[in-house]
């Protein structure tokens, strides 16, 4: 009989957590295993490439609560107000003041809930995949039914707002956590110290065959460019930072390189960058190239990679950036200098407009430099396909 399992996420946008998603359930034996995906939305520019042995389900009910939980309290319990459902209003207004008295987050959650029954089907491990978010470690805790359940991280979780309160009690009832990279694991670790037995690392999966493989099977870029292509992936979001790229390249151009940047991905901070690349002259020289499946023929005929978040768990794109043996620069975000080894086989900057100019100044300026990077590279051969065994071990043991 097939083991089962159900991966709970957001949606199947276009990001890193999606795709690290993706590349694992590649490498689990259908024949042995079936999967689910349930969604809280079901919507995302990867909802397509989800393998068809793949069940995928979503929480339906999603939207009659996605308000509540997003929107400011006030702005709810004025809905209701206006409605006419005062009971509402003031149980909503009430369990959200003790929830910031005691930062307690699960009653709140709990209160949302439960109106909504279990999940039937029994799995035989259920994955809060989206982590942190503590709406879904809440369900998969509390309405799946499952023999094993695992908490995924995926972020910094000193960046990101993490309510140590909710995940102290929560996190614990976990059979085990998985976090994509040493540095965060350590971080977990720190502020929760009684999690330390039951967290592991569980890198993003890499695949450089089939990365390459895609790769040239694709169409980069079209625009005959004769200068230098500098290419950032990744959601456009505050917290990817290519607002940072843009005013860099502004000083490269005032500095007379002839250089052009290449920008894919999508997502809420576009209006904002597009305005910035107006702002600072850049039109033709900042390109956005939206949302891609399949990036990687654009990493294969960049000249300079880019890494420029603010925060990070680990970052895929980076890994898979590894794999075309390109120069590559990165902020140091958690999980960096797992990754690259500065200045030998890439740079590491702060997240600093000055440092990053200096340091695509110096790729530009020193072809020996460049050169030295590209060749260490040849040396660090990128395939994290042994992780998956850390979840069939898991699985083992039911």
């Amino acid at each position: 009989m097939k083991k089962k399992i159900i991966f709970m996420i957001i949606n199947m946008n276009i990001g890193g957590t999606e795709k690290a998603l993706l590349n694992m359930i590649s490498k689990i034996p259908k024949e042995e295993y079936e999967i689910t995906i349930f969604m809280l939305e079901n919507d995302g520019g990867f909802l397509h490439n989800i393998p068809e042995n793949v069940r995928v389900e979503n929480f339906q009910e999603y939207n009659k609560i996605k308000n509540i939980l997003n929107h400011p309290p006030h702005m709810t319990v004025l809905k209701f107000l206006r409605e006419g459902k005062l009971l509402k209003a003031i149980i909503i207004m009430f369990l959200y003041l003790i929830s910031k008295v005691t930062r307690e987050r699960s009653i709140f959650i709990k209160y949302i809930l439960k109106d909504f029954q279990i999940i039937e089907t029994k799995y035989d491990v259920a994955v809060a995949y989206a982590g942190p978010m503590d709406f879904i470690s809440y369900f998969v805790l509390n309405k799946i039914k499952a023999k094993k359940k695992i908490q995924w991280i995926h972020f910094d979780i000193t960046k990101i707002g993490f309510n140590r309160r909710f995940a102290s009690k929560i996190y614990k009832k976990f059979d085990k956590i998985f976090i994509v990279s040493k540095e965060g694991k350590e971080k977990l670790i720190n502020l929760l110290p009684n999690l330390e037995e039951k967290t592991d690392t569980f890198f993003n999966l890499v695949s450089p065959s089939s990365i390459i493989r895609m790769a040239n099977d694709g169409v980069g870029f079209k625009d005959n460019f004769s200068g230098v292509r500098i290419l950032t992936v990744g959601r456009l979001a505050h917290e990817k930072g290519q607002d940072l790229t843009i005013s860099v390249l502004a000083n490269l151009k005032k500095d007379g390189y002839n250089v052009r940047w290449y920008c894919i991905g999508d997502g809420e901070a576009r209006k904002d960058y597009e305005k910035l690349v107006e702002v600072n002259g850049l039109r033709n020289d900042f390109i956005f190239l939206g949302g891609k499946s399949n990036p990687y023929p654009f990493m294969k005929d960049c000249d300079i990679y880019v890494q420029p978040s603010r925060h990070e768990g680990y970052c895929i794109t980076l890994s898979e950036a590894k794999c075309f043996k390109k120069p590559i620069i990165c902020t140091n975000f958690t999980g960096a200098r797992e990754q690259i080894i500065h200045n030998h086989t890439g740079l590491i900057v702060n997240f600093d407009e000055h440092q990053m100019y200096k340091a695509i100044k110096k790729l530009l300026d020193d072809e020996k430099f460049k050169i030295k990077l590209e060749k260490n590279s040849l040396k660090f051969e990128i395939d994290t396909s042994a992780e998956i065994d850390k979840l069939f071990n898991l699985v083992s043991t039911i």
